[in-house]
């Protein structure tokens, strides 16, 4: 936390503009529990299935936690995912934007909804292409009547990350969404500086992952 805020002094942010989600995918509960106790409320996970597994019992332990999924969503896990996540950072595609906008409305439940953007265009990564963003967006928002609050990348691994940080940003600011989600511990201090609001720490906060 202290590094986040020297990132956000150096970038001439405000203070506390960036909100930090501890990843703890692959963690078992009571690794979690030290960075609960800590007071740490905003977590990320990539998978359905496994979250079901130890989240529930952490929430009723600690009632006033922001669940994350930041991982891939199959539309057969829609309704799991909309009963035990706060946010949802990876609709990339029709199918799942339905499937959440009717779970959604079924367990009259709102998450904080991102849409995934491959800033890369890599075809082995999930996410909407730069180009068609925009009209994504307007159909999720038009057509399943979801309010998109912000959108999410994952650079290429092997490139800078600081233009598709950039290009996130100004994607955001095209589509009017308040949240960029974008950095994870190698490059959220760059993240930052680009004006990140979400981040996605794992490694750096809970050590090397088997």
């Amino acid at each position: 936390m202290q590094r986040v805020a020297a990132a956000e002094s150096s970038a001439e942010r405000e203070a506390g503009s960036t909100h930090l989600i501890a990843v703890s995918k692959t963690f078992d509960a009571e690794h979690i529990r030290p960075a609960l106790d800590a007071g740490h409320r905003i977590f990320g996970e990539n998978r359905v299935q496994e979250s079901q597994e130890k989240w529930p019992g952490l929430k009723a332990d600690y009632d006033d936690v922001e669940l994350h999924l930041i991982g891939p969503l199959q539309s057969n896990k829609a309704a799991d995912a909309v009963a035990l996540f706060d946010a949802i950072h990876t609709i990339d595609r029709d199918k799942i934007a339905r499937a959440i906008s009717v779970e959604m409305q079924k367990q009259n439940r709102s998450l904080k909804l991102f849409v995934q953007v491959n800033t890369g265009e890599e075809t082995q990564k999930s996410g909407v292409s730069p180009h068609n963003v925009a009209q994504f967006v307007d159909h999720c928002r038009q057509e399943h009547g979801l309010e998109i609050t912000g959108l999410m990348c994952i650079p290429p691994f092997d490139e800078n990350p600081g233009p598709h940080f950039a290009l996130l940003r100004q994607l955001a600011r095209q589509v009017d969404v308040a949240h960029v989600s974008m950095g994870m511990s190698g490059d959220y201090e760059t993240a930052i500086e680009f004006g990140a609001t979400y981040i996605r720490v794992g490694s750096a906060i809970f050590g090397t992952r088997d």
